[in-house]
C-alpha cells in the first residue's frame, strides 16, 4: 500500500515539472532553492512566480483560440482572471499586463476594482467586471454603485430570483 505523500504526488502530477528539479538534494523552482528560501522565511510558504501567471493566461488564450478554430466557432472570447484566487496587487497587475477581464465574488473585490481603476489598470467603461458568488447585502450595493458610477460592462451571475431582486431594487 502506498500512503506517503511522496507516493500522492507521483500518483497526481506529472512530477518533475519544467519548473522544478532537484538539486543536491535541495528542491528548486525556476532555479531558486526553495530549502534556502524556507530556512530564512519558515514554512507555510507561498510563492507567486510573476511570469507563470502571464505564460499561463497566454496559454489559455492559444488553447482556446485553437478549439474556437476547430469548431468554427464566431463568437468572442474574454479571459476573464477571478481575483479571488490572489487579491495581491502584484498578481493583478502582472495578470491585468495580458489584455483580460475580471471575476469577482465578493464586496471587497469591488473596492479593488476602484483602486485598479484609479491606478490607471483596469478602465470601467471597457473591462468587463463578472460579479460571481453569493450576493451578501454588500456585494449587492456594490455591484448597484459601480454601475451608477459608470461601470458598463459589470455582469452579476444570478444564483437565485432574490438575488434580482435585490439588484433591480437598486
Amino acid at each position: 500500500m502506498k500512503n506517503k505523500y511522496i507516493d500522492l504526488v507521483e500518483q497526481t502530477f506529472d512530477f518533475p515539472q519544467d519548473e522544478f528539479m532537484v538539486v543536491d538534494g535541495n528542491l528548486m523552482f525556476n532555479d531558486i532553492d526553495l530549502m534556502e528560501i524556507i530556512e530564512k522565511y519558515g514554512t507555510p510558504l507561498k510563492i507567486s512566480y510573476l511570469p507563470k501567471i502571464s505564460q499561463q493566461i497566454q496559454r489559455a488564450k492559444r488553447l482556446f483560440k485553437v478549439a474556437m478554430a476547430k469548431a468554427d466557432y464566431q463568437g468572442e472570447y474574454y479571459y476573464s482572471y477571478c481575483t479571488k484566487s490572489s487579491q495581491f496587487s502584484f498578481v493583478l497587475h502582472e495578470a491585468l499586463r495580458n489584455d483580460i477581464h475580471l471575476e469577482t465574488s465578493s464586496a471587497y473585490d469591488l473596492d479593488l476594482m476602484r483602486a485598479l481603476q484609479k491606478d490607471g489598470s483596469v478602465d470601467k467603461e471597457n473591462t468587463y467586471v463578472i460579479c460571481n458568488g453569493f450576493k451578501r447585502p454588500q456585494y449587492v450595493e456594490n455591484i448597484a454603485a459601480l454601475r451608477h458610477e459608470g461601470w458598463s460592462r459589470i455582469i452579476p451571475v444570478l444564483d437565485n430570483k432574490n438575488e434580482f431582486d435585490d439588484l433591480a431594487s437598486l
